[in-house]
């Protein structure tokens, strides 16, 4: 996931501390999720799926889709 994040923001242009800003949260939080320090809950990463443009199952899994958890269609 980290990788992921990191590679979001660049890819949309931000900054870090543009990326905090628009997220509502540190520069030094944003770092922290960066590195797999910490991990963003729930609310936080709705914003980025807005600000990064990318689905939440592409932070979280890698894919372009959420998973299924069951593995059903």
């Amino acid at each position: 996931m980290a990788l992921t994040l990191r590679a979001a923001r660049i890819n949309k242009g931000l900054s870090r501390q543009e990326a905090a800003k628009l997220l509502g949260v540190g520069v030094s939080t944003i770092g922290n999720y960066e590195r797999g320090v910490s991990y963003p809950d729930v609310p936080v990463i709705r914003k980025m799926e807005q600000v990064y443009g990318i689905p939440y199952g592409e932070m979280i899994f890698g894919t372009g889709k959420e998973e299924n958890a069951d593995g059903g269609e």
